[in-house]
């Protein structure tokens, strides 16, 4: 699975989803750190990737309504540092059929993952 990891994301996320054997770009790797949210998302499509964000301007249903992209997970946590979003983040890429979510939106909390899919 493609991935793009945004700017708010760890970075060092990059190495532990690419060791479950995933392809891992990342925001800043490709300069596009403090760009606004088109851009990142065009990038993202024109990747084919599926993209993980703190950034709830991506959990717009009308503007990103599933089966019209590659994926979306919006990470929501409490006490989002760095090392509780990667750690929340390899947990769920362990435990979870994530490939299934292409197309989809996904919302990922502390206790909770909530999957919208296409024509849902």
């Amino acid at each position: 699975m493609k991935i793009k990891l945004d700017e708010n994301i760890p970075v060092r996320l990059r190495n532990i989803l690419g060791d479950f054997g995933h392809q891992v770009d990342t925001v800043p790797d490709e300069g596009l750190q403090g760009r606004i949210d088109s851009n990142i998302w065009a990038a993202t499509q024109d990747a084919s990737a599926f993209l993980i964000t703190q950034d709830l301007d991506f959990s717009d249903i009308r503007q990103f309504r599933p089966g019209t992209h590659h994926g979306i997970m919006l990470v929501r946590l409490r006490d989002p540092g760095a090392g509780a979003l990667a750690e929340r983040i390899r947990s769920i890429f362990e435990s979870e059929a994530v490939v299934t979510w292409q197309g989809c939106l996904v919302i990922a909390t502390e206790r909770k993952i909530r999957v919208r899919r296409p024509d849902a």
